[in-house]
């Protein structure tokens, strides 16, 4: 059964980091691409991260590049989203989910974890 189980949410001040991880079993990370999701209240699911089934192509939201670094372990089977420079507006309850490719429609990704929430405040 694939699976996916995220981790690592909780409060932050803003300007702190936090490492979220996205723990897969029942696959292994090399052979789906991965995408990190978040869902803030009152606005729409917004992907904002992906890396390749290769290992290679990494892809970023303009909302949060040059502040977030998406990485995989292999060896842990676990996919990261290290976030820095926190916003107020980062606030949100964070999703990994998988696909074929980074390149696939939102609607296309599975097996989607129950979420970690992110809160971003003073």
């Amino acid at each position: 059964q694939v699976q996916l189980v995220e981790s690592g949410g909780g409060l932050v001040q803003p300007g702190g980091s936090l490492r979220l991880s996205c723990a897969a079993s029942g696959f292994t990370v090399d052979h789906l691409s991965i995408g990190w999701f978040r869902l803030a209240p009152g606005k729409e699911r917004e992907g904002i991260s992906c890396i390749d089934s290769s290992g290679g192509p990494t892809y970023y939201a303009d909302s949060v590049k040059g502040r977030f670094t998406i990485s995989r372990d292999d060896a842990a089977n676990t996919v990261y989203l290290q976030m820095n420079s926190l916003k107020p507006e980062d606030t949100a309850v964070y999703y990994c989910a998988a696909a074929r490719g980074c390149h696939y429609q939102m609607t296309d990704f599975h097996s989607w974890g129950q979420g970690t929430q992110v809160t971003v405040s003073s």
